[in-house]
Formats: C-alpha cells, sequence, structure tokens
C-alpha cells in the first residue's frame, strides 16, 4: 500500500506539481528551474523518488548486475550432480549474491566516485548524478552483450537513428543484456552438465552389464559424483570460472 501511494504521489508530482505547490498543499514538495535551466527537486521530492528506486532494487540486482548468470549456473550444476535441495536456494542466492558484489565492486566503486560522492558534496544535481551513475553500469553492460542481441532489439524499438552500441538508450541495452546472459549461462551449464552426464552413462552400462536393471543409475552414480566434484575442487573451480567469464 505504501509503495501505491508513493507510485500516484510521484505521478502526480510528474503530471502536475504545481497542485501539491499552490495554497500551501505541500510546499516541501516542489519542481524547479534553477539559473542554468536545470530541474531542481525539493528535499522531501528527493526523498521520495529515492524510497521508488529502492522498490526496484531487487529487479534492478537482476537485470543490471552478474547476478542473472551466476544463479543460473549455479541452479544447473545443482541440478547435474543429482541434488534437489542441496545446496538449498536459500544458499544458492546468497552465494549468488555475495560473488555479485565481488565482480560489481569495480562498478560499483566508479559509479560511487563519479556519481554519488559529488551528489552528497552538492558538486551535481540529482539528474546529472544519474546520468553520470548509469554510465558505469552502462558500460559493464555492454560488454556483456552480443552484438547480434543488440542489433534484435534495436530493429525491434525501431530506432533508426542508432549508430554505436554507445548510443543505444538502456531500454534497448537492458533486454538484450538480459538475454545474451541467458545464453552464457546455458552455455556455462551445459560443459558443466556433460561430465556428470557421462559418469550417470557409465554407471547405467556397468548396472545392466550386471543384470541391475531394477537399480536406479542415479542413485549409484551420486555418491561418485560428488566424490568427483570435491576431489577437483569444484566449488572453487565453478565461482573462478564465472568471475573469470566477466573478465574481472
Amino acid at each position: 500500500m505504501k509503495r501505491i501511494l508513493i507510485f500516484i504521489t510521484l505521478t502526480l508530482l510528474v503530471i502536475s506539481p504545481e497542485l501539491f505547490a499552490q495554497d500551501g498543499i505541500l510546499p516541501a514538495v516542489t519542481v524547479s528551474t534553477g539559473a542554468n535551466g536545470e530541474t531542481q527537486y525539493s528535499v522531501t521530492m528527493q526523498i521520495l523518488l529515492l524510497m521508488t528506486a529502492l522498490s526496484f532494487l531487487p529487479a534492478m540486482l537482476i537485470m543490471l548486475t552478474s547476478f542473472t548468470r551466476i544463479i543460473i549456473v549455479l541452479s544447473i550444476l545443482r541440478q547435474a550432480i543429482g541434488l534437489q535441495q542441496t545446496p538449498s536456494n536459500q544458499v544458492l542466492i546468497g552465494m549468488s549474491m555475495f560473488l555479485t558484489f565481488f565482480i560489481m565492486s569495480p562498478v560499483f566503486d566508479k559509479v560511487y566516485d563519479e556519481a554519488v560522492t559529488p551528489y552528497i558534496n552538492e558538486t551535481l544535481t540529482i539528474e546529472q548524478a544519474f546520468h553520470t551513475g548509469k554510465e558505469p553500469i552502462k558500460d559493464f553492460m555492454l560488454a556483456q552483450t552480443r552484438i547480434t542481441d543488440l542489433e534484435t532489439f534495436i530493429e525491434i524499438s525501431g530506432y533508426t537513428n542508432i549508430k554505436s552500441a554507445e548510443e543505444a538508450p538502456m531500454s534497448v541495452i537492458i533486454p538484450a543484456f538480459i538475454t545474451s546472459e541467458l545464453k552464457t549461462a546455458f552455455q556455462i551449464g551445459f560443459m558443466l552438465f556433460v561430465p556428470f552426464l557421462v559418469l550417470d552413462l557409465v554407471v547405467a552400462s556397468i548396472l545392466m552389464a550386471m543384470g541391475m536393471m531394477m537399480l536406479s543409475p542415479m542413485i549409484v552414480s551420486l555418491p561418485f559424483k560428488i566424490m568427483l566434484f570435491v576431489l577437483v575442487d569444484g566449488w572453487s573451480l565453478v565461482m573462478g570460472t564465472l568471475a573469470n567469464s566477466f573478465g574481472t
């Protein structure tokens, strides 16, 4: 309910901010034009915008960072080993979040140094901080996005004046980035799945040769797959591969 009220308030402010400024209804929420022609927001308006942005934080974590690729690969890995609930979903999400923060830390540091700190020091307006802060994230997304995916969404969107990838708007880059991440995640997942599949086939062939066709090959191969994964230090290899796949 609180988010709905904030959304309604912001909608009215965008459509007609003078409604809240007249007759002393809500004088603290104002939108004015500065001497240099830039739009200036009151502190209350900035707080409302910040609260609204925080409500989109989970979606931003999934769609604008490395989280999607990591969680998909870890989920495929768990399925390949044959463990349905181990590690649990909470553990996989926690691992994905902290690995995401590790991979994205250079980007976050750049956003903080170039946008957040100048805004706190009042050397940048909120609009300037927003446009400055999105550039490092945009560069990260473009570095992970395939040109074919980007061209596909540019064609779908109908933009005809985009000459380079840097000129593409975020509304085009985000879906192209997600599409590329899904493809990359499934490619890595396939490479992880093959060794465990081969082990399942070997165990199934041995059981059939022994005439033990009523015994499930999955049950017999599970301890061997776990042992193999531990012996090769699988978790370290998977985490390192995921981190290196982003060029960190």
